[in-house]
């Protein structure tokens, strides 16, 4: 039980910790350079996909086999797939092109919305990663904290446009990280049950994490600023990442 409540705890504080930070840093700067958020972005797009080749994927097979892996992963892109579709209805239904203070704030809480159910699957990553080894949980924790960081910029940035104040600012960033200890606490426990339930679920957050990755990171990282900085955050991620997981 202590052991289900301290993955819990660190879930959370990952969770909200890098979110956090991003909503500080949208609330606090006037205006935040796309050359800087290109870099963050591409930075967490190679650290998380050194986490994946080199973590998750590794750890899944060693524990257990391909056909157990592959159906984890296909799980994990599919279900990024099913939450990818149901917040872009949900922007679609609140359009932006207006730029009006009642569209930007509403854009701003389905933002975090939406990230709030992308979470979830990242703190299934921590509790099953840590079910598996500490290491590799903190590993992943930490490239999933890095990850965050735009992402509250990202929810900050059309709730501050909105005239929404700073502490509720906050407050719905820190509640959309939430759900990333909730899923700490489900992949903890989950991943108590088997050694094949584990692989599955490591195999699942690798599937997500090319996902994001693939679908979100980096082409939003290559939109933001198509330049040098792009390149170099990529590569500079994939080898901390590399450096991370060495044993």
């Amino acid at each position: 039980m202590e052991e289900l409540i301290r993955v819990t705890l660190l879930g959370l504080f990952f969770g909200t910790f890098g979110t956090t930070l991003g909503g500080i840093i949208g609330i606090t700067f006037k205006s935040t350079s796309k050359k800087f958020l290109s870099f963050i972005l591409a930075l967490a797009s190679g650290l998380m996909m050194a986490v994946v080749c080199f973590d998750l994927i590794p750890e899944a097979l060693e524990i257990s086999n391909i056909p157990n892996t592959i159906l984890g992963i296909l799980l994990g892109i599919i279900i990024m797939i099913f939450c990818n579709i149901i917040v872009e209805k949900k922007l679609k239904r609140n359009p932006t092109n207006t730029k009006t203070v009642n569209t930007m704030l509403k854009t701003g809480i389905i933002v975090s919305l939406g990230l709030a159910i992308h979470n979830f699957p990242e703190g299934l990553a921590i509790g099953s990663g840590m079910e598996a080894s500490f290491k590799l949980g903190i590993n992943l924790a930490i490239a999933i904290c890095l990850h965050d960081i735009p992402e509250g910029v990202s929810m900050a940035v059309p709730m501050k446009a909105g005239g929404m104040n700073k502490l509720k600012i906050l407050f719905y960033i820190i509640l959309s990280g939430v759900t990333t200890g909730v899923g700490a606490f489900f992949g903890a426990l989950v991943g108590k049950v088997s050694q094949t339930v584990i692989a599955i679920c490591l195999s699942f957050a690798a599937g997500a994490m090319l996902y994001i990755v693939s679908g979100e990171l980096t082409p939003e990282a290559n939109s933001l600023y198509n330049g040098k900085t792009t390149a170099i955050g990529n590569i500079l991620g994939i080898i901390l990442g590399i450096f991370a997981t060495m044993n």
